[in-house]
């Protein structure tokens, strides 16, 4: 396939920034003639997958002993039992996305050992593919008439990283409990600052609550009463 050189056209960036650079290798494809929807069911299934596990996965996909699910462009798929292990029932093999993919990935291994890291920890971090502009052939019809031919190409980028190391269990080190600093009682609002309407609504919320508190004051005496009045009855009994 094509890839990036000088002669070609090339994608400007990628889409996803690399913040360890030095532990993260990448690999584009550009205009590749490949179907885009088939390759992109091809890259969403591998997406996050390590990386030995994808070249097995892909090999069985060439192989027909496993299949690609189709989730996002499934219109007329046909069902297949080997989708079951993905949660659905919808699956094909499409052999050259398949192909396509397997290729950027040995690119990618190949910058992962020239850069020197470990290719068996080495996983697919972002893997994207684009639809490139399409391609206009013929096909000619009876009656003496011409239909369009289109191809659908696409764009893949791919980065691959190695996983970081196991964080130390919770219990290993304890940190220093941290002091609560006291907070500073807060001011009075004070309703000369305020705008008119600002005050207003304030009074009525203090009002409101000022009646309410003294309701249940007064119900709670009530309570306090009768339950006064049933003791001295009981007693007198």
């Amino acid at each position: 396939f094509r890839n990036r050189t000088s002669n070609s056209k090339v994608m400007v960036r990628y889409s996803k920034p690399t913040r360890r650079t030095g532990k993260s290798c990448k690999s584009r494809g550009s205009y590749l003639r490949v179907h885009f929807k088939n390759t992109h069911e091809t890259a969403a299934a591998v997406a996050g997958m390590n990386l030995q596990k994808a070249f097995a996965y892909l090999e069985a996909v060439k192989d027909h002993k496993r299949c690609i699910p189709f989730r996002r462009y499934a219109g007329g798929t046909g069902r297949t039992g080997q989708a079951k292990e993905f949660g659905t029932t919808r699956g094909r093999w499409p052999v050259k996305s398949v192909e396509f993919v397997l290729g950027l990935l040995k690119n990618a291994e190949s910058n992962a050992k020239a850069k020197g890291l470990k290719v068996e920890k080495l996983y697919i971090k972002h893997i994207q593919v684009n639809q490139a502009p399409r391609q206009r052939r013929r096909t000619y019809r009876a009656h003496g008439r011409i239909n369009p031919y289109m191809s659908s190409p696409c764009h893949i980028e791919l980065i691959l990283a190695e996983k970081a190391g196991k964080l130390p269990p919770v219990g290993a080190q304890k940190a220093a409990p941290k002091k609560k600093s006291k907070a500073a009682p807060k001011a009075p609002r004070v309703l000369e600052n305020l705008s008119r309407r600002s005050a207003a609504k304030i009074r009525t919320i203090r009002r409101s609550y000022a009646s309410r508190k003294a309701a249940s004051q007064k119900v709670k005496k009530t309570k306090q009463a009768v339950r006064a009045s049933r003791e001295a009855k009981k007693a007198a009994k």
